[in-house]
This record gives C-alpha cells, structure tokens and sequence, in this order.
C-alpha cells in the first residue's frame, strides 16, 4: 500500500518527477527553457513546491500570483488544450506512482480544478 501525501518533502518529490517528465516531453519543454536555460529549476521546483504545500495544508509559504505568471508565459509561447491535458496526465501519473489517500485524491482534484480555470481564463486573454 502507498502512503498518502503528508509533507512538503513528499510534495517536492512529486512536482521533481513531475518536471522530469515535463523537461523530456518536446511539446512541453517550450514552456520551461528559459527557467532551463537560466539555470533556475531548483528554485523553480521549490517555489512550485510551495504552492501545492499551501494547497495541501493550508501554509503560506507562496507569494506570486498563479495566473499571472501564466498570462505572461503565454504571450510568448501559447498555452493549448493538450498542453493542459499533458500537464494532467504527467502530474496524475505521477502521483499516483508514489502515493494514495486523502490528500493525494485533493491533489489531483486541485489540478483538475486549477487546469480548468486556467484554461478558461487564457482563452479569454487571446
């Protein structure tokens, strides 16, 4: 039996299996070669980190705004549906490679969730 997401470590865990499969897909990597280039992933993956640990269990260690850094990506490379279905496939797989429960069940309804409003609110930017 897996155990359920109970920490940020675990949290960490799945966003940096996740990114693995993100980097090597060549329909996804467009939206993530500048953090690549620049070198920042680390931080990248940790401030990612942060804003599911804030989802999960209610910290605040996040302080961007979601959306807007998305609008902004957007400009420059443009979001499509099967990148959103990508991005849940790989985030999903993952999860459940690694973990089940409670918390790993929220996770996933949250992406689905944020996935869905993000789609919608980018359409209306284009």
């Amino acid at each position: 039996m897996k155990p359920d997401i109970s920490s940020r470590e675990d949290i960490k865990l799945i966003i940096t299996k996740f990114y693995d499969l993100l980097l090597a897909d060549q329909k996804m990597i467009p939206f993530f070669e500048d953090i690549v280039v620049q070198n920042h992933l680390e931080e990248h993956l940790d401030v990612i980190s942060d804003f599911w640990n804030d989802i999960l269990f209610d910290t605040n260690s996040y302080s961007n705004n979601v959306m807007k850094k998305h609008v902004d990506k957007n400009v420059f490379v443009e979001f499509k549906k099967e990148h959103f279905t990508i991005w849940m496939s790989y985030l999903s797989e993952t999860i459940d490679a690694h973990f089940d429960g409670e918390n790993t069940f929220n996770m996933k309804n949250r992406a689905r969730s944020i996935a869905t409003v993000m789609e919608l609110k980018l359409d209306i930017y284009k």
